[in-house]
């Protein structure tokens, strides 16, 4: 409580039950407003039983933390209608549709005789003729809205979009924004960062840019972001199976560099931030041509005017913080990199914050000889993926160039037209990232190294899906009847595997690893070839080392 206090917050959704009166007696202690609900979640059971259970925690809840002066809002109901549109087709869907309204109905009339002073909310999906067409959405006071453009699906900008149609339709509405948030895991970064990618810079982009659409809309009356922690959640099979990590804290409460944007925008006291705490051992590809310089972003969080950034004694200039934050090019050197930033507040009074960096830069060029190369590819995937046990960092794919390395043939495995990859839990492996993307139907991976003995390790996982999970807001995965993939390896023209057919050995989503010792010689350099025999061929991620 004291961090969320410490962000310059003043607002606390919580969800989706009543919680321990110490939650309350700290909102009551440190100024900040409450919402507080029952746990009727996703869909209702039409029976008197079920009404009397709702009706009686409603009244328990409302008349147990009534003397409460934090609470502001109660709150009755979270995305009925989610489960009900997915759970119950015709002819069941229209009373159970009409029950849910009346219920609905009965509810709000409790809350205010029980408590005639303060406010009524519900939450809400985006899905707008759910409810609209049963009426729910005129019944509380305040309208909460679940909305995760640019998440689940779509694009973060529509998000202004929508709330600017349901303000032009319903002036005469109060609107609250429930949840909003994208997920992030501290091994997946990304200089192109994506939608669904997990990666910790598109958290950042989608918070920066909700935040913005969020303060621009003086008719949103204010607005939680989904979730504060990152937290158990035992049906997801995303990055982190079994974990929802939208939170801007991880799990033993360690604040992500994100938590460093809020307290930009919300707190009193100066704030700068170097933003790299998430991704303090880094890894890079430096350019084909080296004389090119090698760089990676930089950003800093604050609410001072402007910064300036220091690498290693030297300045990168100073910039100016726009929406929160600033983002500088930084030539890192090999090894051991420290970072200063500074700035003055308006007041006057000087502000640093300081941070050492590790780099390790990957080479694009392999035709000179390159004693220690271990180079490994998160195939199908913009995103660098490090392991949490072995710290060795996966690059980002690339097309093949003469003198380099990359894959010739396919596309990037999408589960739908939004999403990188599968987001279904991968078993045999704790490095569920690197086998949730995936390149289809490749023809060949180069290696362009000089003569010499390697280890050349090849990772699979068989793709297909099991069926959606009601939590996904996006909905529409590609889950077409999938004929299976049957096909062979190549190592510079030489069979390694025949009729490879991962779901007959391994059943799907099961990570595969074989590796082979092959020899470079004259200028062939390795040449991985997939040949189709059913269906399209795959790869998850590929690693080649030196050997002596």
């Amino acid at each position: 409580m004291w961090l969320i206090r410490e962000l310059g917050t003043n607002f606390l959704r919580i969800s989706h039950y009543p919680q321990d009166d110490a939650i309350l007696e700290q909102c009551n202690r440190l100024r900040i407003i409450a919402w507080e609900e029952i746990p009727v979640v996703n869909y209702i059971a039409p029976n008197e039983e079920f009404t009397r259970n709702c009706e009686t925690l409603l009244r328990e809840m409302i008349r147990q933390h009534y003397n409460h002066p934090s609470v502001l809002m109660w709150g009755y109901m979270n995305e009925i209608m989610l489960g009900t549109l997915k759970k119950e087709k015709e002819p069941g869907y229209e009373p159970l549709k009409k029950e849910t309204a009346r219920l609905t109905q009965r509810l709000e009339e409790i809350v205010h005789e029980e408590d005639p002073y303060r406010v009524s909310v519900t939450a809400q999906h985006e899905n707008i003729p759910a409810y609209e067409d049963t009426g729910l959405s005129a019944i509380p006071d305040v309208l909460g809205w679940n909305l995760y453009q640019g998440w689940y699906g779509g694009r973060v900008t529509d998000f202004g979009k929508f709330m600017n149609e349901q303000h032009r339709l319903h002036p005469e509405r109060s609107h609250i924004i429930s949840e909003y948030g994208a997920g992030s895991d501290i091994r997946i970064h990304s200089l192109q960062p994506e939608c669904f990618d997990f990666s910790i810079e598109y958290q950042q982009y989608y918070t920066e840019e909700m935040l913005r659409q969020i303060n621009e809309r003086p008719y949103i009356a204010g607005a939680s972001m989904w979730n504060f922690i990152d937290f158990g959640s035992a049906l997801r099979e995303e990055s982190m199976p079994h974990i929802n990590n939208k939170g801007i804290v991880y799990a033993d409460r360690r604040p992500k560099d994100i938590y460093y944007y809020y307290q930009a925008i919300w707190a009193s006291q100066p704030v700068l931030h170097i933003a790299s705490r998430d991704w303090q051992h880094r890894t890079g590809i430096r350019p084909l041509n080296r004389e090119d310089r090698a760089e990676q972003p930089v950003k800093i969080y604050s609410n001072l005017p402007e910064a300036e950034l220091w690498l290693n004694g030297v300045s990168l200039g100073h910039k100016p913080l726009v929406n929160g934050h600033a983002v500088w090019q930084v030539p890192f050197r090999e090894g051991d990199n420290t970072l200063i930033a500074r700035g003055v507040t308006a007041e006057g009074e000087k502000a640093e914050d300081v941070l050492r960096v590790a780099m390790h830069w990957q080479p694009s060029d392999l035709t000179v000889p390159i004693a220690d190369l271990d180079l490994g590819i998160n195939v199908g995937s913009t995103a660098y993926f490090t392991d949490a046990h072995s710290g060795f960092t996966w690059v980002p794919d690339k097309p093949y160039e003469a003198g380099s390395w990359g894959y010739t043939g396919g596309e990037i495995y999408r589960s739908n037209p939004s999403r990188l990859g599968i987001q279904a839990e991968v078993t045999g492996t704790e490095n569920q990232p690197l086998f949730q993307t995936l390149r289809s139907g490749i023809r060949e991976y180069r290696f362009d190294v000089p003569q010499g003995r390697y280890e050349v390790e090849l990772l699979f996982a068989d793709p297909r899906e099991k069926t959606a999970l009601l939590y996904d807001l996006g909905g529409a995965v590609n889950r077409q009847a999938d004929k299976g993939r049957v096909f062979g390896v190549t190592l510079n023209g030489e069979p390694v595997l025949d009729k490879l057919d991962l779901h007959r050995e391994y059943g799907s989503l099961f990570a595969v690893t074989r590796r082979y010792i092959v020899k470079s010689e004259g200028d062939e350099g390795i040449r991985v070839g997939f040949h189709p025999v059913q269906g399209e061929t795959i790869l998850n991620g590929i690693r080649i080392r030196a050997l002596h």
